[in-house]
């Protein structure tokens, strides 16, 4: 989603929560203005009420099932023909919720990794495979131990060090084929595409191990970006509808 970082990268300099809690605040305006603009409120408001009244029905024909089954035969046709006339509005919101869903994980999913900072790079293997892997690393990067490393429980872990800020291309060494990754060294709260899983070869996954991002603390429960935006864009969504009056 690097189109949108011209746009939203000034959001970066100010605390991810704060962020994720605007773009929460935007998304859930955008779908209910999108909503109320794209359906017939009155014939939802009436759609509503009809299911209420159904519910309040439902329970007092308890003891008369068969009265019972006729209202939630209302209710459901009700509700059926309630979703219908909600999708228009679904199918418009959809595609800048996905593209904004995508430049929050690509900013506030993972840690950045700062100059000056260890950090591991890893290859996951195949079942069974065996060998050593030698990793090269560009000027700049430094290898904390052996280059050379043998591949141990389908697995390979490098230790790494950048003293300074920039993008750098690793390369990993393995019988006669070469596999590249970029790691993003920097202050900032960006960072290269953490993983990159491959098919049907000895090497399974090139993994920069960051570490999970985590943007508030809940009474204890530590969250990253998606838990913060799902809890506050229920929030914001119940006071915007009542706000608008909308169905």
């Amino acid at each position: 989603m690097a189109f949108l970082d011209p746009v939203l990268s000034p959001l970066l300099q100010f605390p991810p929560l704060w962020v994720i809690l605007g773009l929460s605040l935007f998304i859930s305006l955008l779908i209910v203005l999108i909503y109320k603009l794209t359906t017939n409120q009155d014939l939802m408001k009436q759609l509503r009420e009809e299911m209420k009244s159904s519910q309040k029905q439902m329970k007092e024909l308890r003891e008369h099932p068969e009265k019972m089954m006729e209202v939630q035969k209302k209710a459901m046709q009700a509700n059926m023909k309630y979703m219908t006339h909600s999708m228009r509005s679904t199918l418009f919101t959809f595609l800048p919720i996905i593209v904004l869903f995508g430049w929050m994980n690509a900013h506030y999913a993972f840690i950045p990794i700062s100059p000056g900072e260890a950090f591991t790079t890893t290859l996951e293997m195949q079942e069974g495979i065996a060998g050593e892997i030698v990793l090269d690393v560009p000027e700049g990067i430094k290898v904390e131990g052996n280059a050379t490393q043998i591949v141990s429980n389908n697995r390979v872990t490098w230790l790494l060090k950048a003293e300074k800020s920039g993008s750098y291309q690793l390369n990993y060494k393995f019988n006669d084929k070469t596999y590249s990754k970029e790691v993003l060294i920097t202050e900032e709260q960006s960072y290269a595409t953490p993983f990159e899983r491959i098919k049907n070869d000895p090497v399974k996954e090139i993994r920069i191990d960051h570490s999970p991002l985590k943007i508030a603390n809940l009474f204890g429960w530590k969250i990253g970006w998606l838990g913060a935006y799902i809890i506050s864009s229920i929030v914001f969504s119940m006071l915007l509808r009542k706000w608008f009056k909308v169905y």
